[in-house]
């Protein structure tokens, strides 16, 4: 299932990416060769790049790309490995379901509520929005199939 995951996320994303990509070189070729700027490619770059970057993100904790910073020295996490591990995914999983997920869920039903639409493009900006809980859930998901997996490796 992980598999699929991947292959459906890294797909969105390299959609998402050319979508941004197309609208900036649009958007420069409307001002200096057509002299015309076009008035939607803000906002469309603008939020693609919010979508690239949060699943971007999802897709990089999936990988284990993500950034990290060793504070504790190397040989006291390898001689308690399983234990930091589990802090780790746990703390991480913690993080994107509170804030991520529970918070974002939030944003989208307000944002509907009160009708909020962007300017230009006059969508709904909780469409916009809905990429902070599926980022979240996404990270959470990639957090707790890594633990468990690791944990059978462990046991084995």
């Amino acid at each position: 299932m992980r598999a699929a995951i991947d292959k459906i996320l890294e797909y969105i994303v390299l959609s998402v990416l050319s979508i941004m990509l197309l609208s900036v070189i649009w958007q420069v070729f409307s001002r200096y060769v057509l002299r015309a700027p076009s008035t939607l490619t803000d906002e469309v770059s603008s939020f693609a790049l919010i979508w690239v970057g949060l699943l971007g993100a999802a897709y990089a904790s999936g990988k284990h790309l993500h950034l990290a910073i060793d504070l504790i020295p190397e040989h006291i996490v390898k001689n308690h490995q399983a234990i930091f591990d589990a802090i780790v995914y746990f703390s991480v999983t913690f993080f994107a379901f509170t804030v991520m997920v529970i918070g974002g869920l939030r944003l989208v039903q307000l944002s509907f509520q009160f009708e909020q639409t962007s300017a230009t493009l006059e969508i709904p900006l909780g469409f916009i929005y809905a990429v902070v809980p599926i980022s979240g859930l996404l990270v959470c998901y990639y957090n707790i199939d890594t633990f468990i997996k690791k944990r059978k490796i462990n046991k084995a």
